[in-house]
């Protein structure tokens, strides 16, 4: 079989819905399904070879890739036997586990994989997740798809149910009449449930049957995950591209001083516009001992009273909003605060996203306050949605007990999670929400998410990786501020607030015209 590959094939990022399949792709259950298809083929050829005298032939690796991996469970049995030269009754679902029939068979492999599930549960590729989480980042929608009729139990062991609104899986596919694969028919009703044609999507794939159903679906990309070694026959079955690890499609970091510097190598191409995003502490300002000496400097209020005057320009701070409000103090812009949580825009409109979760967070806080209080050094902030632990001048070795204790309290309050920074933990509401997508949020408000359009970010915390991420994949420019060797998505460094300072300058120059 031979496909057209005259046309280029797009990349994930340019697409609208990304289809995953779920084990060996999302799970690292395709191992264990592996090892007991070759229990119980194995026990049952053996009984065969007692049985009749046939000669015994094991069941191979290369049987499961080829007549099992990917296939709904009874489809699965009928190839491999069929490769045999085995016809046996078709049974029905409910046949008991010692019946020789297709189903019985396939319900004892069943039963072996729900024992070791229940025993070890199941791990989540970590490359995999990174990769959901950064297109959902970019507003690109997931669904995951399996022959399993155990996905739900699967995926909520592994952690990761959340991240797939939508999930069609074997139960679904019997109730609907679904053809299993090679035929498309379980990521077709994947794309719709998600609302996109299949040539605005991508299916990732590690079976060659559900290769061969991602490319006959008629999808825009579709990528094969080689864990087995299998790539030219992934290839050969359709794939767009192959990769031994999900990570290989996300951009790799760089280091903090590594990067080149930003004030000779920005660049802003004529005719964009250009929109800025800074962050408040450790950006505009040196990070200090209490948050209330943060305080800016006349020269850096002067460049962005000019740069504002010229494009638009939004301050996201971990600080409640009135509080980085106040420490700034100049209208016309967007301020952001408790990283994006809380928006303020120069009309005067304002739009909070974690509403709801105030109780949580107070209760949250009375609990750390009465862990940490006889910690020295340590001390709490409440914010309108956050609590900051902070320790910056606690001693080396109080550190663990305070990440221990703010660990405690999160597991106490699940609508809440725990996020770090320097030398400070946060509990912040446990929804999808940071400082990345609150700027992708203001680029759309500001009317500002068009191809003609420069967006520029100036961070220096960690928590300004969320934008960088973003950035990295095309849609801005990172600029992360400090000099230390640690990894950063950021595209460009200066070296302290001071040079912040000088590099707005240039920046209202050059918009100043």
């Amino acid at each position: 079989m031979s496909f057209d590959r005259s046309k280029p094939a797009p990349h994930i990022w340019d697409l609208d819905a990304v289809v995953f399949d779920m084990d060996g792709v999302i799970t690292d259950t395709a191992r264990v399904h592996a090892t007991c298809w070759a229990q119980v083929f194995g026990e049952y050829l053996e009984e065969r070879t007692a049985r009749n005298g046939e000669p015994f032939e094991p069941f191979s690796e290369n049987d499961y890739l080829k007549y099992v991996d990917g296939k709904p469970r009874y489809d699965g049995v009928r190839s491999f036997l069929e490769s045999r030269g085995i016809v046996l009754p078709e049974g029905t679902p409910n046949d008991s586990l010692d019946a020789e029939t297709v189903c019985g068979i396939g319900n004892r492999k069943n039963a072996h994989f729900l024992r070791i599930l229940q025993e070890d549960g199941a791990d989540s590729y970590p490359t995999t997740v990174r990769l959901v989480e950064a297109l959902h980042d970019r507003g690109i929608a997931t669904a995951v798809i399996t022959s399993s009729r155990n996905s739900e139990e699967v995926l909520r062991g592994a952690g990761v149910r959340q991240l797939f609104p939508v999930k069609v899986d074997g139960v679904d596919s019997d109730e609907l009449g679904l053809a299993g694969k090679p035929m498309p028919d379980i990521f077709l009703e994947a794309a719709k449930r998600l609302g996109v044609d299949p040539d605005r999507a991508a299916v990732v794939e590690d079976a060659l049957s559900g290769i061969e159903a991602g490319r006959s679906g008629g999808f825009a990309l579709v990528i094969g995950v080689d864990r087995v070694g299998q790539a030219a026959e992934l290839e050969a079955k359709g794939a767009d591209l192959v990769v031994s690890d999900l990570g290989e499609l996300l951009p790799a970091p760089s280091y903090v001083d590594q990067l080149p510097e930003a004030m000779d190598g920005v660049s802003i191409p004529e005719g964009q516009r250009l929109a800025v995003f800074l962050d408040y502490d450790g950006t505009l300002t040196p990070i200090v001992a209490h948050p209330s000496q943060a305080v800016l400097s006349d020269a850096t209020r002067g460049h962005l009273a000019r740069l504002a005057a010229e494009c638009p320009v939004a301050v996201i701070s971990g600080r409640d909003r009135a509080d980085v409000e106040s420490m700034v103090g100049l209208a016309g812009i967007y301020y952001a605060g408790s990283h994006g949580f809380d928006i303020s825009r120069p009309d005067g409109g304002h739009e909070e996203h974690g509403a709801g979760f105030r109780p949580a967070l107070e209760a949250a806080a009375d609990e750390i306050e009465q862990r940490i209080s006889t910690i020295d050094g340590s001390w709490v902030e409440r914010k309108r949605y956050a609590v900051a632990i902070h320790f910056r001048q606690a001693a080396a070795e109080a550190e663990a007990l305070i990440r221990t204790a703010a660990e405690e309290v999160a597991v106490a309050h699940p609508e809440l999670r725990l996020a770090g920074g320097k030398k400070i933990f946060e509990l912040r509401p446990d929804v999808e929400w940071d400082k990345g997508l609150a700027v992708l949020h203001l680029l759309s408000v500001m009317g500002l998410d068009g191809e003609d359009v420069t967006a520029l970010y100036i961070g220096d915390d960690e928590t300004d990786e969320d934008v960088f991420r973003i950035f990295a994949e095309g849609r801005g420019i990172g600029i992360v501020v400090g000099t230390e060797h640690r990894e950063t998505m950021a595209d460009f460094a200066l070296e302290d607030p001071d040079e912040v300072t000088e590099f707005l300058g240039l920046l209202a120059d050059r918009e100043g015209g």
